[in-house]
């Protein structure tokens, strides 16, 4: 069974011993790690060849000389992937970590008993046992995708296996024929929602995502973007939720969301200082005049 892991770097050096070690660990399985590094210099991808080398990773590096975004990052390893021949695709943070050699093995094997087409783990906030994603759903009318669990303490409370609406591509593994079905990651995202418009996608032509508890994944939340209300992802956020919500909720649940959007982030606006404030609002128009690609629309 041969699995193609695709990661995209950005100022990531600090993280990638960890990652490189948890993919190192993994029993069972032939992998092939794909990083593509949208860093402005190439720290990262010097130390991901060196960590490949030590761990006996078979590790293709690509270095993009510029930050061209996640969704493009992750298209670049996936169709490397794709025409290494690979049965399987691991997009994957890597500031992640996970310590079960048979993580890898164990959700293909789950996935396919369960007839899904791809699968997430129990996702929780590194160093902790409080939950960060234990499957989620997405929101037609606040244009949300929710995560099941966040911030709650793990004490087996979602520790049954099922199928899920929503789940981040932070780690989720997909059969390769996935994306002739569904296509590619929709690069006019950047970061944030490109994800959340992938499953939607995923959804509608009969791809279902399995949750499987029993692995579990610790993740070093928002490490390489400054945190939720850093300037960078207060602009993609807003920009992307109602880029996501014109692009693919029918109406009218297409104008609740973006209404709703821009009401929720003009009271939140409220206690920022003037530049956040000036990058919400700049977030929103650009969130309500960004283009579609025709190709990549819903299906």
């Amino acid at each position: 069974m041969k699995v193609g892991v695709v990661t995209v770097l950005y100022n990531s050096t600090d993280v990638l011993e960890g990652f490189f070690k948890s993919l190192s660990e993994q029993a069972n399985v032939t992998i092939k790690l794909y990083v593509i590094d949208n860093s402005p210099t190439d720290e990262g991808l010097q130390l991901s060849r060196r960590l490949g080398m030590q761990h006996g990773i078979d590790t293709t590096l690509i270095y993009n000389n510029g930050n061209f975004g996640v969704a493009k990052g992750n298209n670049q390893g996936i169709e490397l992937a794709l025409a290494d021949g690979v049965d399987y695709v691991v997009l994957s943070n890597n500031d992640v970590e996970f310590n079960t050699p048979d993580m890898i093995r164990g959700m293909i094997e789950d996935m396919s008993l369960a007839g899904a087409r791809a699968s997430v783990p129990k996702m929780l906030y590194y160093g902790t046992r409080k939950i960060w994603c234990a499957g989620g759903s997405i929101s037609k009318l606040r244009a949300g995708s929710p995560h099941r669990g966040d911030l709650e303490e793990d004490v087996g409370q979602y520790d049954v296996s099922e199928f899920t609406e929503y789940a981040p591509t932070c780690f989720m593994i997909l059969e390769r024929e996935v994306f002739q079905d569904v296509g590619l990651m929709d690069e006019d995202y950047f970061v944030y929602y490109d994800d959340t418009d992938f499953v939607w996608r995923m959804n509608r032509c009969n791809a279902p995502i399995l949750y499987v508890p029993r692995f579990e994944l610790f993740h070093k939340v928002s490490f390489s973007t400054g945190g939720n209300e850093s300037l960078f992802s207060l602009y993609y956020v807003t920009r992307n939720r109602i880029f996501f919500a014109r692009k693919n909720l029918p109406v009218p649940y297409k104008w609740i969301a973006v209404s709703y959007t821009i009401g929720a982030m003009v009271v939140k606006s409220l206690s920022f200082d003037a530049t956040q404030r000036s990058r919400v609002f700049k977030a929103l128009v650009d969130g309500l005049s960004t283009k579609f690609n025709d190709a990549i629309k819903a299906r």
